[in-house]
């Protein structure tokens, strides 16, 4: 069998000859299973990629990078992710999302077991600090891009097996992963390094990344057809994603997506509120470190607070804007940016206090999940054909993770720059990046109210 026949669509099974409440009831049981192994499964696909945000304080303090060479690291991921969200997000459509959601997840847990490896063969001294910094940016580019085969298979299994009129809630539920997984990464892997050292961290997020690969292979499901199953369209009797003149081959379709303005305004859009997101992710408990006070303990039980409560935004958002707001999800994506800015004001600008840090990351994190709910995937899948959402999510995706890579270079350059030495003691300024951080959440939103639901035949 060869790579590409390996991971190509499966092909479809004899029908089956069941009465129409067995034939439901089978039909409910595998999409089930698929909605579970896609979310749990990307959350740990989260650990995996979000392992780094937590260690960046305890590297910096053992000498062997510093902040801007973390920045290029970071950037690494992202730009690697953004190009593979592209290729990977139009492969998706013609792809089996079981094996090719779990053969990412197979090379991103190798990544970062190998990045802690090299991490103790520093510390021993046989390998040096440059060597390092290259050897851990190729090993972070090489997991940013595995990476990318998460988001598209596990959301084109919701639109191959939920309907329309249950697409904003489930995705709803879905989009909790991400936040799921950051809240995880923040707990476990800073409990890990608190205890081991900063190259365990990268040891148990590997081990996390394993029981995902566990989980999408024992119950993700490719196709409805694949099961002997009839194609959602059919169960439901509704009519195709999009207009008629929509309807044709999938490459044909994916064209449409690329000369579709609505799939790039919203690009733009998710890719400044990824600079907000990734900022607080990403340098969230080295601010809080330098600029406060936190040790790292306190730090990430903060930040993880976000990830936390983002969960509340995303499980609710989709469900809220179809009960409510007749899918017209532009309206709340402009009023939860907002939210998402006087957030990260007040993070940013308040003092010390724990109560009302705590406060900020949960109004952050409530806004911010419903953002990555909308503006990372459900309104771009709201304005194409069913099945070229691979491609949809690819072009939102490159530029969102294009945002959130520039943000890393720019953010660790601007930090850096800011850095002063005082008996011996190094102190780092966040003024610029912060005024980056918040302009960025402010364009973010003005473009969000550009791009309305078209709807559907």
């Amino acid at each position: 069998m060869s790579l590409l026949s390996f991971f190509r669509k499966s092909a479809p099974a004899p029908r089956l000859q069941k009465d129409s409440a067995a034939m439901m009831r089978f039909y409910k049981k595998l999409r089930w299973q698929s909605f579970i192994a896609g979310t749990v499964g990307y959350s740990l696909y989260y650990v995996c990629r979000t392992s780094l945000n937590v260690v960046k304080k305890p590297i910096l303090e053992s000498g062997a990078l510093d902040a801007t060479q973390l920045g290029v690291i970071g950037s690494a991921l992202l730009f690697a992710y953004a190009v593979g969200k592209f290729v990977n997000g139009f492969l998706s459509d013609h792809s089996n999302i079981r094996r090719f959601m779990a053969a990412g997840l197979v090379v991103s847990a190798a990544a970062n077991l190998l990045v802690g490896i090299l991490g103790f063969a520093n510390g021993g001294g046989f390998v040096g600090n440059m060597a390092l910094f290259v050897a851990f940016a190729v090993m972070w580019g090489v997991n940013g891009w595995s990476q990318s085969m998460g988001a598209p298979p596990a959301i084109i299994a919701l639109s191959r097996w939920y309907p329309l009129s249950k697409r904003g809630t489930y995705y709803g539920f879905f989009s909790a992963s991400h936040n799921l997984g950051e809240f995880l990464s923040f707990l476990f892997v800073g409990a890990v390094v608190g205890f081991c050292g900063w190259q365990w961290g990268f040891v148990g997020s590997s081990v996390a990344g394993v029981l995902g690969v566990a989980t999408i292979l024992l119950l993700m499901h490719d196709t409805p057809e694949s099961k002997g199953l009839p194609p959602i369209e059919e169960l439901t009797g509704e009519e195709p994603s999009g207009t008629p003149g929509d309807r044709g081959k999938t490459s044909d379709l994916q064209r449409s997506v690329i000369r579709n303005p609505l799939v790039w305004v919203l690009a733009l859009s998710s890719a400044f509120m990824y600079v907000s997101r990734y900022a607080i992710n990403g340098w969230g408990v080295l601010f809080l470190q330098e600029i406060k006070g936190y040790t790292l303990a306190a730090a990430t039980q903060v930040i993880s607070v976000n990830a936390l409560c983002g969960i509340v935004g995303t499980v609710f958002s989709g469900w809220l804007s179809d009960a409510f707001f007749s899918g017209r999800r532009n309206v709340l994506a402009f009023g939860f940016g907002v939210l998402n800015t006087v957030a990260l004001c007040l993070f940013l600008y308040s003092g010390s206090g724990l109560v009302i840090n705590i406060l900020s990351m949960i109004l952050f994190g409530v806004a911010i999940g419903v953002l990555i709910c909308f503006l990372g995937g459900l309104m771009a899948i709201d304005i194409v054909p069913r099945e070229a959402t691979g491609a949809a999510l690819g072009i939102v995706g490159m530029a969102s993770y294009v945002g959130a890579g520039l943000q890393d270079i720019v953010s660790g350059w601007l930090i850096n720059s800011g850095k002063t030495e005082l008996d011996g003691v190094t102190s780092y300024n966040f003024d610029s990046a912060i005024v980056f951080w918040i302009g960025a959440s402010v364009v973010s939103f003005i473009l969000a109210l550009f791009v309305a639901r078209r709807s559907h035949s």
